[in-house]
C-alpha cells in the first residue's frame, strides 16, 4: 500500500465560533439547555448575538479544530467544509490555512452566509453552543476529491454535519473511498443532540463497518444506546463498534474493543478554563498516535494531552505548538 500523504482528512461543519462569557440567566432567557449544542436559524442567531457580551471570534468547526490540533502536533492534515465567499468565509479559510492544514473547499458565490457558533461559557467552564450552519450544511458529494481521500491515512467525520441529505451522501461518499483505499474511517458522535435525532443512522454506521472507530462522550454513548447506566451503554458500544472511545472529562476514557475496555486517565491541568474544544483536540492527539502506528493506550494519552492543553484557555484551539508540548511530555513525535 502507497503510505498516505495526510494523517488525517476531516469532513465537518466550516465555522466562526464566537466565543463569550455568560451568566446562567442567559441561558435561560433564550431557553438554551446549558452544556448542549442546538441549531439557530440566522434570526435566533442576531438575537443571541446582540444579547452577548464582549466576544472573541475565532475559526472553528468540531472538526477543523481536531486538524488544526493534528497539524500543530507536526502532522499534514486536510479539511473539508464549506464556507461562502464572504468575510467569515475567507478569515475561516485562512485561519485554517495559516495554521498548516490543507484547505481547498471552493467557497459558494452565493446562497447562505458563511456558518457560526455562538459560544457561551458560563462560569464553572460549561459551554452552551448555539449553531447556525448556514454555507456549511450545503456540502456536497462533489466537494469530496477522491484523490484527497484515498491519500489519508484516516478520514475524520464529524456529525454536527449529519443532516443535510447532500452532506450526508459527501460522508458515505468519504466512507466508501477511505475503504477501497485501505484506509481508516472514524466518527465523532458530536453532541448527545445530535445522537437523538439521528440515532438508528449512526447505529447503522457503526453496526454496518461504514465507520472504523466511534468517539463518543458519556452522555453521547448513554444516549446511543438510550440508558441512564454507563455501564450498560459502554457494553452495547463493545458489541457493536469495532473500536470505541469514550471520553469522561476530568476522569479520562476508556478504549473499548471487543477484547477488552481499558481506562487512561486525564491529563493533569493547572486551571480549568473553557471546555469548549476538549473533545476535538482529545481527538486530535488520539488520531494523530493511531496515524502514527502508535499503541491505542499511548494514542489516548496524547489525545488527554491535547485536550488539558484547550480547556486551560478560551478557545477550541490550542495557543501552544502540541508537537512542542508532546515532546516535552516524552512523547516521541
Amino acid at each position: 500500500m502507497i503510505a498516505p500523504r495526510y494523517h488525517v482528512l476531516g469532513i465537518g461543519n466550516a465555522l466562526v465560533d464566537v466565543i463569550a462569557h455568560a451568566e446562567e440567566d442567559l441561558l435561560l432567557a433564550h431557553g438554551m439547555r446549558k452544556g448542549g449544542m442546538a441549531l439557530v436559524d440566522e434570526a435566533q442567531a442576531e438575537a443571541i448575538y446582540a444579547a452577548m457580551g464582549p466576544a472573541t471570534e475565532i475559526s472553528g468547526g468540531s472538526a477543523a479544530n481536531t486538524l488544526v490540533g493534528v497539524a500543530s502536533l507536526g502532522a499534514p492534515a486536510a479539511f473539508i467544509g464549506k464556507v461562502k465567499a464572504d468575510g467569515l468565509g475567507r478569515a475561516f479559510a485562512h485561519d485554517i490555512r495559516a495554521a498548516g492544514v490543507n484547505f481547498v473547499t471552493p467557497a459558494a458565490a452565493d446562497g447562505a452566509a458563511t456558518g457560526r457558533s455562538l459560544i457561551l461559557v458560563t462560569p464553572d467552564g460549561e459551554r452552551t453552543m448555539n449553531t447556525y450552519l448556514g454555507a456549511a450544511q450545503h456540502l456536497r458529494p462533489d466537494d469530496v476529491p477522491p484523490e484527497l481521500v484515498s491519500d489519508s491515512a484516516i478520514t475524520y467525520l464529524e456529525s454536527y454535519l449529519w443532516d443535510p441529505e447532500d452532506a450526508k451522501a459527501a460522508f458515505l461518499k468519504a466512507a466508501g473511498l477511505a475503504h477501497e483505499a485501505g484506509r481508516l474511517v472514524a466518527l465523532s458522535l458530536s453532541d448527545a443532540f445530535c445522537v437523538d435525532r439521528f440515532r438508528p443512522e449512526f447505529l447503522d454506521l457503526i453496526r454496518s463497518r461504514t465507520v472504523d472507530l466511534t468517539f463518543a462522550n458519556e452522555a453521547e454513548v448513554k444516549s446511543l444506546y438510550q440508558t441512564a447506566d454507563f455501564d450498560s451503554a459502554v457494553a452495547g458500544l463493545r458489541d457493536d463498534a469495532a473500536l470505541g472511545i469514550v471520553t469522561r472529562s476530568e476522569k479520562g476514557c476508556l478504549i473499548v474493543t471487543r477484547e477488552e475496555t481499558h481506562a487512561v486517565p486525564a491529563a493533569p491541568i493547572a486551571r480549568f478554563v473553557d471546555a469548549t474544544g476538549a473533545g476535538d483536540l482529545f481527538a486530535a492527539g488520539f488520531l494523530f498516535g493511531l496515524a502514527r502506528g502508535c499503541e491505542l493506550a499511548t494514542a489516548a494519552e496524547m489525545g488527554a494531552l491535547c485536550a488539558a492543553e484547550v480547556i486551560q484557555h478560551l478557545g477550541a484551539r490550542p495557543e501552544c505548538s502540541l508537537r512542542t508540548l508532546a515532546e516535552q511530555s516524552g512523547y516521541a513525535v
